[in-house]
């Protein structure tokens, strides 16, 4: 793992998503679809430490929300998607597709809950339809930003090779 790139993408992401994307009504999730990268292409060590350290990327730029509850959620996303890819295999882009969506859902409401319990935060009366708005907008984004996230991070992606 090249902990350096991997480091300045995930700082390139969060700027973009705390600054460009805050402006957008609804917009995509992209440390959730790198999330999803990470626990895809990585080994399941290297997927679970991305996995924390996106979810302490996640909790800087989620201002109103306590300090803990993405890198709670994100680490356990991501360690359950990295197992689970040990037995089915994520690499075609409907799979991966429904592994953001899957993963942005969980991630969201687990983040939600847990921000619920430490902060006795209220709940917004549309927040599930926020949550699925997001996690389908982050599905759409998020395959199209593999190939570009792998050229940087140097992972060698086989997606036209027949089977």
């Amino acid at each position: 793992m090249r902990w350096f790139r991997f480091a300045v993408l995930i700082l390139l992401v969060t700027v973009l998503q705390k600054g460009f994307l805050a402006r957008l009504h609804t917009k995509p999730d992209l440390l959730v679809v790198f999330l999803v990268f990470f626990a895809v292409y990585c080994n399941t060590s290297d997927a679970i430490i991305t996995s924390f350290a996106t979810g302490f990327a996640a909790d800087l730029i989620g201002s109103p929300m306590p300090m803990g509850p993405h890198m709670i959620s994100f680490c356990l996303s991501g360690t359950l998607l990295a197992y689970l890819h040990r037995v089915v295999s994520i690499r075609r882009i409907p799979h991966q597709v429904m592994a953001i969506f899957a993963t942005g859902v969980l991630t969201a409401a687990l983040t939600h809950f847990l921000a619920y319990l430490l902060k006795r935060e209220p709940v917004s009366a549309n927040i599930y339809g926020v949550i699925l708005v997001t996690a389908l907008y982050s599905s759409i984004v998020g395959p199209f930003l593999f190939l570009p996230s792998a050229w940087w991070m140097g992972i060698k992606i086989d997606r036209f090779r027949r089977r």
